[in-house]
């Protein structure tokens, strides 16, 4: 699966980018939202984002562990998640 995965993304942009800020809540949001639309999402981390003690491995490590998603590669500044899509179920009770 990890070889299809970087297959498809090869070629591709990242869509989403981490700044100075890190990972904000609105960052998980996003990835959230691009995993439940394509499985997929290609990740930048900029420069910014990489002070203090933070490496590439341990944002993509805590982007992972935060979406549940599993983490397909780490090189260079870019790394690639993938999760199934997520069924959507709706409890609704009738009384």
């Amino acid at each position: 699966m990890k070889r299809h995965v970087k297959y498809v993304l090869k070629d591709e942009n990242p869509t989403i980018w981490i700044g100075k800020e890190g990972i904000t809540t609105q960052l998980t949001a996003e990835v959230e939202k691009q995993l439940q639309k394509s499985k997929m999402v290609k990740v930048r981390i900029l420069p910014a984002a990489l002070m203090d003690d933070n490496t590439a491995q341990s944002i993509a490590v805590q982007t992972a562990t935060q979406t549940e998603a599993s983490l397909v590669e780490v090189r260079g500044h870019v790394f690639i998640l993938f999760r199934k899509r997520r069924q959507v179920t709706q409890n609704t009770q009738t009384q």
